[in-house]
Formats: C-alpha cells, sequence, structure tokens
C-alpha cells in the first residue's frame, strides 16, 4: 500500500514517515524502498511502551486479514480479528486527518465492521467501505477486498468516497503481465539483476510433473479425475467436488486468481502457469500482484512469498491514494482562503 500512495509511478505525493511491523522479513522488505522510521514490533506492545508517534496526515495499513478469512473454517475468538483497535489508536495518537484500512471481503459483512465504525465516528471520523476489486484498478489479479477510508468530519463534512473502477471492462491480463518472461532458472534467488533474481522454480517430483501434464488449459484437479486418476491423491479421490481452482492453470487471456502466501503450490490453488508444466515463479507472483521489478524485497522464499501473497496490489492503493490526495488538497486549499480571508 505505501508504494501506491508514495511512488510517483502509481500516486506520488505522499511521503512514509513511519511504519511498523511484527514482520522482521516484510519490515526489511519496507525499510529497503522507502523512508521514514522503521519499528519491528507488535502494535500493542509499541501502544503500551508509551514510544511517541510523529504526526500525520494520512495513516494506512491492513490489520491481519486471516481471522476473518474463509480459509479460517473456526473464526471465532481469533485474537487477529480485534487487531483494528490498536491500528486506530495510532490513527488517533498520530493526528491524522485521514485513514485508509484493507482487509479481506468478509469483514465488510462482519459485526466488527459496525464496531469499527462506531469507535471511528466517536472520534470524529466518517467512514467510507466498500468490497473493491483491485482488477477494476489496473492490477492483472481478481482480488476482492474491504477498503475503508476514514476522515475527520470537521474537515470532510461528507467524508471521502471509494474511488469509482478505472479498468472496469478491460481488465489487465496474465499474459500482459508476464507473456515476457523467459523460462526460470533454478531453484534458488537468483544473484542476478531483476527480473531474473526471484524468476526461479521449484524441483517436482516425477508424480507432480506427471499431474502438471495432465493439466489442460484453463483445467484444474478435476482433469485428473476424468483423464488421469491414477495420478490423484487419496485425498482427492475420495472428494469429489469442491474447489475448482485448486491444481488449476491460470488463462493467458484473464487476470490472475487471488494470490495467496502459497502461490507455489499448485494444490493450494489455479497457480499453475498457463502452459508450462510448472507453478507460476515468485516474480511471475510479484507481476501479477502489480510491483515493478525493481521493488526491492528483503527475506528467504518464504518469507518473500508471504509478503507478496499478503500484499495490496498497488494500482489499487494508487487509486485509494489519489482520491485522498485530491480530498487533502482541496481541503488544504479551503483552510487557506479562511485564513487568508481572517
Amino acid at each position: 500500500m505505501t508504494l501506491g500512495f508514495t511512488d510517483s509511478r502509481f500516486c506520488g505525493d505522499f511521503s512514509c514517515v513511519f511504519s511498523l511491523d511484527f514482520d522482521h522479513a516484510a519490515m526489511l522488505t519496507h525499510s529497503a524502498n522507502f523512508g521514514g522510521t522503521h519499528v519491528v514490533m507488535d502494535i500493542e506492545q509499541f501502544l503500551l511502551s508509551g514510544s511517541p508517534l510523529p504526526a500525520a496526515d494520512v495513516v494506512i495499513g491492513g490489520p491481519p486479514c486471516q481471522g476473518f478469512s474463509l480459509l479460517n473454517k473456526d473464526r471465532s475468538g481469533d485474537p487477529r480479528r480485534a487487531l483494528w483497535e490498536p491500528f486506530l489508536e495510532v490513527v488517533f495518537r498520530s493526528g491524522a486527518s485521514v485513514f485508509v484500512m484493507e482487509n479481506v471481503a468478509e469483514l465488510l459483512r462482519s459485526p466488527e465492521m459496525a464496531e469499527i465504525n462506531s469507535r471511528a465516528e466517536q472520534n470524529g471520523f466518517l467512514l467510507h467501505a466498500a468490497v473493491l476489486n483491485a482488477a477494476d484498478y489496473g492490477a492483472p489479479q481478481v482480488r476482492k477486498r474491504t477498503v475503508s477510508i476514514g476522515a475527520k468530519a470537521d474537515l470532510f463534512p461528507f467524508g471521502i468516497p471509494l474511488p469509482d473502477p478505472t479498468h472496469s471492462g478491460r481488465w489487465r491480463t496474465v499474459r500482459e503481465a508476464i507473456g515476457d518472461l523467459p523460462e526460470p532458472v533454478g531453484t534458488e534467488i537468483r544473484d542476478e539483476p531483476p527480473p531474473l533474481d526471484l524468476h526461479f522454480g521449484r524441483n517436482p517430483t516425477a508424480m507432480s510433473l506427471e499431474r502438471y501434464r495432465a493439466v489442460p488449459p484453463g483445467g484444474n484437479r478435476f482433469d485428473l479425475q476424468n483423464n488421469a486418476p491414477h495420478l490423484l491423491p487419496e485425498c482427492w479421490r475420495k472428494k469429489t467436488s469442491g474447489g475448482t481452482d485448486l491444481f488449476g492453470r491460470l488463462w493467458w487471456d484473464r487476470p490472475s486468481v487471488t494470490i495467496r502466501t502459497e502461490f507455489f503450490k499448485p494444490e493450494k490453488g489455479r497457480y499453475l502457469h498457463p502452459e508450462d508444466h510448472r507453478p507460476i515463479t515468485h516474480r511471475e507472483a510479484a507481476r501479477l500482484m502489480g510491483f515493478p521489478d525493481d521493488f526491492i524485497f528483503r527475506g528467504s522464499k518464504t518469507e518473500i512469498a508471504r509478503q507478496i501473497g499478503n500484499a495490496v496490489p498497488p494500482r489499487l492503493a494508487s487509486a485509494v491514494a489519489m482520491q485522498v490526495r485530491a480530498a487533502l488538497r482541496k481541503s488544504f486549499e479551503e483552510t487557506g482562503k479562511k485564513r487568508r480571508a481572517s
């Protein structure tokens, strides 16, 4: 999200003054790309420590989404569901006029959404929230997320609405994002300039290769059941219904499905290359999220994959940032007029 707000290829005009996350590798990546003070700490511990927060016009963030995710079947009592509370505490302590919070689509209809709205209103904010699809804003990926914009009511009497789609009906495709990449080399992060540094493969078993070859363009695990039942793992033999994305191939001429943290495992979703017999690489996943090749990632293969899968597509963040920028500029201009008039 920071990239979409601060980089001139996206929105620009914002600068990062402070960042905090519990994930050490994610913060190494953030500090390699953005300025400001970087703190690796649990957000609740940070607030309890009494450490000062710099003043900020805008606070952006994505409290962990796993507590709301449909992939988490038993979500009741998950402490990650409540991390929006310290996030809002940071908003209030920093004196921000605007905050942006991103989470999974399920948040919008959850009881917590009403609590978030109530807490924001109690502290003088008006909240606009909706489920946005990143593909509608130029990301080559269908990724639906709840995005909330909170704005100080005294500065923005009607709040700040969510941005209108910029790419509705003309979604970017997998081919546009990764079609120019060569065959991946090796199985480790490479000491080469991007994009080849993260364009490495895996070391599949003979059985896995057979399974990859048995899945036709646009196919999925049901093609194994129908065409090559001898390749089916036992758990799939017993499960004749369910998700159609498992062990599926991406389509060249559509956006990608939602990229998650284990995109390198085809058994986790539709993560097979559109025609090559392999899962997508880290570089391909990063491009399908919308990261430019020169964005710097830090950490192990697994840590980088987690950062990619948990990210907010920069194009979606940029659309929100431009909406916030326009509202702030208008507010600054009106405030300046009032000062000159007085």
